[in-house]
């Protein structure tokens, strides 16, 4: 873990105790001094049912994010759903003070409950729900070497499994994307060209893939028609080699929207319909005797490796860019 990673989960349960302690201090002055909270107090008690109607929701959110934001704070990441409802609760009172404005100003909360209460903390809880989903998205992520042996049983075209085929030679492993994607129709021709380098030495190349035989075999770059190929439309084998889902930065990101152009437009890779999970990260891994000896994993989906210098034909850098 980061240590960027390491300072965030050091400050979140304080900060979601201060603002427990902020709501709570609220939720018990309505009570005990309400003649000190603002026009809201003073307006609202001579607007009639209406107002003790709104002031009882005030209450009631007061106590309620209080009490949930102080449980969470024990576990901020593995109590996401409770900062979930905490940060929407904040959305909803911000919104609703937005129509007050212009509709019902007898009804408005003060000017500084809504900053303190509600604006001040969408920031870093947004930010903790962004550290849960990396937390999840890295453990699945992470391989278990156990469920990683076992995928490399998974028979290829070529009738012997991954296991058995690194045993003959070093296999580079390509996880393709979706045959609709650009990136994926880059990647198999940058494989073409560099294909016979990559074979060179006796390194093999496998094709990881998402779609039917039929669908890639159409697809195929000229050069590669005869390349082992593995079928795996359920994930399985992604997932054992900690290839999982990707987030919206990693798929949606103005960088990956740069490169889309660049190789759906300029290199006229083209696009196709998204037919498969277009969230699946791709990643190349070097196996020998049944074990990964080298990997490269893309942070975006637009990352464009160095085939060549995975298989180690060259000693540029692996990733070069686009």
């Amino acid at each position: 873990m980061s240590k960027s990673s390491n300072h965030q989960r050091a400050w979140t349960p304080l900060l979601l105790r201060l603002a427990a302690a902020y709501h709570l201090a609220i939720f018990f002055g309505i009570w005990a001094f309400p003649q000190y909270l603002g026009d809201f107090w003073s307006d609202a008690a001579s607007s009639g049912a209406a107002a003790d109607l709104f002031r009882a929701h005030a209450v009631g959110t007061s106590l309620g994010l209080g009490i949930g934001l102080f449980l969470a704070s024990f576990n901020p990441v593995r109590q996401w759903a409770v900062v979930a409802a905490a940060a929407a609760v904040c959305a909803m009172m911000i919104l609703l003070t937005t129509v007050t404005v212009f509709r019902h100003t007898h009804l408005l909360l003060p000017f500084w409950h809504v900053v303190l209460g509600y604006a001040v903390w969408m920031v870093p809880l947004t930010l903790i729900l962004q550290q849960a989903w990396d937390d999840f998205i890295g453990r699945q992520r992470v391989a278990c070497p156990e469920i990683q042996r076992m995928a490399m049983r998974t028979r290829t075209s070529l009738g012997v499994s991954l296991d058995e085929l690194s045993r003959l030679s070093p296999v580079m492993v390509v996880f393709l994307r979706h045959l609709g994607c650009p990136f994926c129709r880059e990647a198999l021709a940058d494989l073409a060209m560099d294909r016979e380098e990559i074979e060179r030495d006796g390194t093999r190349l496998l094709l990881v893939h998402l779609s039917s035989e039929e669908d890639l075999m159409s697809r195929m770059a000229p050069g590669l028609s005869d390349v082992a190929r593995l079928a795996d439309p359920n994930q399985v084998v992604y997932k054992a080699f900690g290839l999982s889902r990707g987030r919206l930065a990693d798929v949606f990101g103005p960088a990956v929207w740069f490169r889309f152009l660049q190789a759906a437009v300029v290199r006229r890779r083209g696009i196709g319909r998204l037919d498969r999970d277009i969230f699946q990260m791709p990643g190349v891994f070097m196996v020998y005797h049944g074990q990964v000896i080298r990997s490269f994993r893309h942070q975006k989906i637009s990352d464009r490796p160095n085939y060549l210098a995975i298989s180690g034909a060259s000693s540029q850098p692996e990733y070069q860019g686009s």
